[in-house]
């Protein structure tokens, strides 16, 4: 029978959160490998007389992760349930319930916790010390703290979370992990063309018409040539020498094609 977590176990992962969620960030995993010690505490407590079963979930809690910090104290919080209740058989709710909110999360988190908060907060200091107020200094300290203690209580409330799911909505665990990945991938999907912004500055002459390539795959679909990239990405990390280091140097290749692809035409147009 799995044991049950302590208070203690769960402040002892919060504090992990807190200080090595980022800690060994790379582009293959982002904060995967900081997700799998910060939780460490909680699969040593369930595990740690069962090396298999440690195995196995050390493997599932290495996956790719990548969200705002302050928002993924409530993943792992839920995590944490769901492992305690259901354990690593059925990993694939726990993989999904944590692949599929950190899209969503990443996006208030980073709302809130980024964008707004820095700009209230440190707008505000910054006008205060301009004055000469010494309390100018103390607000960024005061709302760090309030912060942390945000963070605090969303590692506890995403325990607490996790395990009316796993109990009182067993039944429809995997409708909901269903459904949480849907909404992480459609939150990824639209964040396609935000973030890969690239056109082709490609145009057509014949005598008095021009033709814009852009425009014309806009009118068949907008974004076209970034979801093309991403598409091509995803298919060539399904293959097995590639890795997302070689798929860097890939894009950067290909980003040096297409910025020149107008220049490249004319080069060729040239020998004919």
């Amino acid at each position: 029978m799995t044991e049950k977590l302590t208070k203690k176990d769960i402040n002892k992962v919060f504090v992990r959160n807190l200080f090595g969620l980022q800690w060994g960030w790379n582009y293959e995993k982002m904060q995967g490998l900081g997700y799998c010690y910060v939780i460490m505490p909680a699969l040593k407590r369930f595990y740690k007389d069962d090396p298999e079963k440690m195995k196995k979930a050390l493997q599932t809690h290495l996956g790719f992760f990548n969200t705002t910090p302050a928002m993924s104290n409530l993943i792992v919080g839920a995590n944490m349930a769901l492992e305690e209740e259901i354990g690593p058989e059925d990993d694939t709710a726990i993989t999904g319930l944590k692949t599929g909110l950190m899209g969503p999360f990443a996006g208030v988190g980073d709302t809130v916790f980024i964008a707004i908060y820095r700009a209230i907060v440190f707008s505000i200091a910054a006008y205060m010390a301009q004055g000469g107020q010494a309390l100018g200094l103390l607000i960024p300290l005061i709302a760090g703290s309030a912060v942390i203690w945000v963070r605090y209580k969303f590692t506890h409330m995403g325990y607490i979370q996790g395990k009316r799911l796993a109990t009182e909505f067993a039944d429809k665990m995997k409708m909901f992990t269903d459904a949480a990945a849907i909404l992480g991938l459609t939150v990824v999907g639209g964040l396609i063309p935000a973030v890969i912004n690239y056109k082709l500055d490609i145009t057509y002459k014949m005598g008095e018409v021009t033709l814009s390539v852009q425009e014309m795959l806009d009118k068949i679909l907008p974004a076209l040539v970034p979801l093309s990239i991403v598409g091509l990405s995803y298919w060539l990390l399904g293959k097995k020498k590639m890795n997302s280091t070689r798929l860097i140097f890939v894009l950067i290749l290909l980003g040096m094609l297409l910025g020149n692809l107008q220049g490249i035409f004319e080069w060729i147009g040239g020998l004919f």
